[in-house]
């Protein structure tokens, strides 16, 4: 089959930088006509700051993630207040890193991408209501409809990061990819998982994902080394143990943590990091 346009999407990085090499390295060897960064680039690993400015010498197009906002948001009125607490150390460890200068850059990113010349194709980091909306296979259309207010009939494919697992499925007419984690794979595949589209001359696109290895060790040493995981506390540690594994760990424990307080149950962070993973091995 011929193809008139390929596009390579990676989204996800959340500041692990020798999964953000080893998935470049992939994509400069498929040539592609364009290339994306569907947000996060930055929060959860121990090299935000490297990770943004791999991506801005790109000179790609880059979507804003909620971890993107997060970061410029902090400390303003529109900042949850939440971000202060304890269990968002790691983000208030990517914000040392940061400069103001940076910060200013993510603020100004797009939230979605679309071109002439990409007919038919959108792409966002969650959707188009929000930074932070969920898809899962098992979600149902009524409610994926008010994720995408206004969306043209002409949009037949969405492209998304946001959950950390790769994914198609129907919506209507369209067809919903969820491109996988360069940096935070949750699949149990310790790879920096990205998604490739082509469009064929009939102008049908077709969506590919991809995996490359890429040097887990190097990653886990640097949350060692670099200090990070005595200033991002029990969550840092929890990030370092999604790298490690390719397993759901922080979102679990924000749960578990939440279910345990509203039983009545002070315990620290330290404490219910303690406990979960007492549970959950």
């Amino acid at each position: 089959m011929i193809f008139s346009m390929r596009i390579a999407i990676i989204a996800d990085i959340h500041g692990n930088l020798a999964a953000l090499e080893a998935a470049l390295a992939e994509v400069a060897k498929l040539k592609p006509d364009r290339f994306i960064v569907a947000g996060d680039v930055v929060d959860g690993g121990p090299d935000s700051a490297a990770c943004w400015e791999r991506v801005k010498a790109l000179g790609c197009s880059v979507l804003r993630g909620n971890h993107e906002r997060y970061v410029f948001d902090y400390g303003t009125p529109r900042a949850d207040p939440a971000w202060a607490s304890p269990q968002f150390a790691p983000l208030r460890v990517a914000l040392a890193e940061l400069s103001t200068a940076q910060k200013a850059e993510m603020s100004a990113l797009p939230t979605s991408w679309s071109d002439a010349a990409a007919p038919g194709l959108l792409v966002v980091h969650a959707s188009l209501r929000s930074d932070n909306d969920s898809i899962f296979p098992y979600s149902n259309d009524e409610q994926i409809d008010p994720m995408f207010p206004g969306i043209g009939d002409d949009v037949k494919v969405i492209v998304r990061g946001h959950n950390h697992f790769c994914s198609q499925r129907e919506w209507g007419a369209r067809r919903i990819v969820t491109t996988g984690s360069v940096g935070l794979a949750q699949d149990g595949n310790t790879a920096a998982q990205f998604m490739v589209l082509e469009r064929s001359s009939a102008g049908a696109w077709s969506a590919r994902h991809r995996a490359v290895r890429y040097d887990v060790g190097a990653t886990l040493r640097r949350f060692r080394e670099s200090g990070y995981l005595e200033r991002a506390g029990p969550l840092g540690k929890l990030f370092y143990r999604e790298v490690e594994t390719a397993t759901h760990q922080v979102v679990p424990f924000l749960r578990f943590y939440g279910a345990a307080r509203s039983r009545g149950l002070h315990w620290t962070l330290e404490d219910t990091l303690t406990r979960f993973l007492a549970v959950t091995g």
